[in-house]
């Protein structure tokens, strides 16, 4: 790959110079590797992985609960969950507390699934950390945080900035009897 010159007076940035982009892109190539070593030492998908490694750390979850955690909708996450409950990784149960929900917790097929999971997953981190000396270990969690702030800081701005777009938008196109 060749790399661009440095931004400057003469030069813009370009899409590869965002931070933002770069942390994208090592983020990709992390998932795509976890999920290859995933897939062909325990036959799951990365969202599988996810999921059995969410559910072992803090079970019993809700759906809701653990599309939360997970960063994905409910309806993506109950095909994720009706996979592996199929095979027998997942136990659904009602939810004592008001009947009607669903709690979520690992089998014994479940739990060995998910601590064979963790083994090659702390095995992964080591490898990926061991390139880095201590001090740069611990700035770069001080930066992971700081960084993680400012990202949720965005997505409020853009909840706000959204609500009120949305609500100029209702009262826009509401006739004036239904104000």
């Amino acid at each position: 790959m060749t790399v661009a010159p440095p931004v400057g007076a003469d030069r813009e940035p370009a899409i590869k110079d965002l931070l933002s982009y770069r942390l994208h892109q090592v983020a990709n190539l992390l998932s795509r590797g976890a999920a290859m070593r995933y897939k062909r030492e325990f036959g799951v998908s990365l969202w599988e992985w996810r999921t059995v490694a969410l559910l072992g750390a803090y079970a019993p979850l809700s759906l809701n609960e653990l599309a939360k955690a997970a960063g994905l909708d409910k309806s993506q996450i109950s095909r994720v969950v009706s996979g592996l409950t199929a095979r027998g990784f997942i136990l659904r149960e009602v939810d004592a507390r008001d009947g009607r929900g669903v709690r979520l917790t690992l089998t014994v097929p479940g739990r060995q699934l998910y601590a064979g999971l963790m083994r090659a997953a702390r095995e992964r981190n080591e490898r990926l950390a061991q390139r880095l000396s201590e001090e740069e270990r611990a700035c770069l969690e001080r930066i992971l945080v700081t960084l993680g702030d400012q990202a949720r800081d965005f997505v409020r701005e853009e909840r706000t900035l959204s609500g009120a777009r949305r609500d100029a938008r209702t009262k826009s196109t509401t006739r004036p009897r239904d104000r």
